[in-house]
Parts: C-alpha cells; structure tokens; sequence
C-alpha cells in the first residue's frame, strides 16, 4: 500500500476468494513500475497536505493458481503458472485476486521474473501499434525506463532501425548491451547531427516518448529531426506513452506530425465484463490486451524480447519500502526492481 504521504508499508487482510471470472493466484514474485507507481509516490511527498487515499501497490506479477472462480476452469486449472497484470488486480502482496482475462498461461520456459514483465511489455507494444511502423523505418525512443527499453527491442523485432535518448548513462549501456542500434544523450552536443545521419539524411519516420514529467523539449527535440517534406513541413508521428505534460503551440511549429496517444496495454483493459471473460469480436478488434500480452510472453520465451537483462535489483517483499527507494534514489543504477514472496 501507499499512504497519503507516499510512504510504502505493507498491510495484512485476509485472502481473497474469486468471484465470477477471477481466479486466485500466490504470487511468487511482482515487478515494481518505476513511472506509474513511483511517480504517485513522488508526487503524494511533495504536496504532504493534499488529501491523498491510501491506494494498493502493483500491477503485474506471476505465480500459481490455487484457486479459480465459476467460469474459469475452461482455460485454467488450479496450480497452473500463470503471469497477471492489471491495476488492483496484480499486486505486490503474497495473494492476488485477478480476472480471468489478464490472467495468462506460461510455460516452462519463462521464469516468474520474466512473466511480471508482462503489463509493461504489452504497454510498449500497444505503443508500437499506435505508431504503425513499417520494416526499414527509423524510430527514436526518448526516454530508456523499461517501456522506452521494451519498446526499442520491439521496435527492432519489427524491422526497424532505432535510436534511444536518455540522460542516464547506466540506462544508455544497458540499451546498447540489448543490441539499439544508437543510444545517446539528448543533452550532448550534437544530438541532432548525430540522429540525422543515422537515418542516412531520411529523418526519424516516428517517435515515441516515454517518461513522466515535462516532456516538451523531448519533443521539440523529435520534431527537429522528423522527416521532412520539400514544402519545409515535418511529417511523421509522436507517440506519447508516458505521463507527460508538454507546453506546444499548434498547429504550425508541428509542420503535418500526427501527435498520438497510447494508454494501457490494448482494448479490454478497465473494462469489467471483459476482464471477467468476455470478448470483442476478433475480426474488428483483433490486438486486445489479451493478445498483446499473449504476444510478449511469447517474445520473451522465444528469447526475442528479453528482460532478464533489465532486473537490476531483487527484494523480498517485506523490503518493499527500500526497493521503492532504491528507484527513487538511484535512477542510473536500478531500474527492473522485483520483489519475492519466498
């Protein structure tokens, strides 16, 4: 849990029981968001006389089924592995009660670390469609937290070539160790050339933002690099998947860029009945989160995305509070934090 005054404890209850659609999961371990979750936290210390609630923590996590609720023994069966996800669904805690359609099977290939990366993965790739990129085009991730991460392998996976910025260097390394194709910072000097001639003078085709806080100088910093017509007009599209706030005057300085917003992991999220087991007809929305999520779990079992690398720090759970400020303290050094159950 988080206080009012962003202070991580843990608190006990009683174990849930699952409803229609849900299922009852022991988690063995969760992956802690660094932007959504964190962010929260920072912001609740920073304004301590606001009238913030107390809220669960977490959001994605893996383990085994002890559990199911009516409806659900078609597609699980109890002491199955499963990876969950969803907002006060997939908590850090030692028991998750989760709807069945953000529930996903896993095999033995994946570890339970690699599962919890499974909201964020699905995150990035909702981001990526949003972009629509197209193989041989040139992409730029602005910010190298684990959905900039995850979204530069994507975007190679996809065919693309891509560039990654952050003013952290540990994030850097990690980046160019994970096979990016260029990873700098946008502080430096020769930010720009340097992007230009990567795209051998075409122009970055998309971009993608992806962290918290003011982003308007990341993207005044795309658009100068975007592709560019002979009428003068910069042509391409923006993604914004962070939680950022950007001061923009429209609609000439953006030449014709298509500004896109990508929230959450895909079609379904947040929507009850679907949660619990319902569905939309494939053929008018065929990447659901469902999808999405069945999609990077596969991509990390084929060893094709990988997020092993991205852990940097494991906790057990009752080191909650020091995992968090562990993120906090020291953005160069922790970035995938994991909390354990056992």
């Amino acid at each position: 849990m988080t206080d009012g005054q962003g202070a991580v404890y843990l608190k006990e209850e009683p174990i849930p029981q699952p409803g229609p659609g849900e299922i009852l999961i022991k988690v063995r371990c969760s992956l802690i968001s660094p932007g959504t979750e964190l962010g929260g936290v920072v912001a609740r210390r920073k304004n301590p006389d606001a009238n913030f609630a107390p809220r669960p923590f977490g959001y994605q996590n893996a383990g085994d089924i002890l559990a199911l609720g009516p409806d659900c023994a078609e597609r699980f069966r109890v002491g199955q592995r499963v990876a969950c996800m969803g907002n006060a669904y997939a908590l850090h805690a030692t028991h998750a009660r989760v709807p069945q359609n953000l529930c996903f099977p896993i095999d033995d290939a994946l570890s339970y670390e690699e599962a919890a990366f499974n909201h964020l993965a699905a995150t990035a790739l909702q981001a990526l469609r949003r972009a629509e990129p197209l193989l041989g085009e040139n992409l730029l991730v602005m910010g190298l937290g684990l959905v900039g991460q995850l979204a530069a392998q994507l975007g190679r996976i996809n065919g693309c070539h891509v560039t990654g910025a952050d003013t952290a260097n540990g994030r850097l390394t990690t980046a160019r160790n994970l096979g990016i194709d260029l990873a700098l910072n946008p502080r430096e000097p020769g930010f720009t050339e340097n992007v230009l001639d990567f795209t051998r003078g075409y122009g970055m085709d998309a971009g993608f933002i992806c962290f918290g806080g003011d982003a308007t100088g990341a993207l005044e910093q795309i658009i100068s690099v975007m592709k560019k017509a002979p009428d003068t007009h910069q042509m391409g599209r923006v993604v914004i998947v962070g939680g950022a706030t950007i001061h923009q005057r429209f609609p000439t300085p953006l030449g014709n860029v298509d500004i896109r917003a990508s929230c959450r992991t895909g079609p379904g999220y947040h929507d009850k009945g679907w949660e619990r087991g319902g569905d939309y007809p494939p053929v008018i929305v065929p990447w659901t989160t469902r999808r999405n999520v069945e999609t990077v779990l596969r991509l990390i079992a084929e060893a094709r995305l990988q997020v092993a690398p991205l852990i940097t720090h494991r906790f057990h759970l009752d080191q909650a509070s020091e995992a968090c400020e562990e993120l906090i303290s020291k953005p160069d050094q922790a970035l995938g934090v994991i909390l354990r159950t056992d």
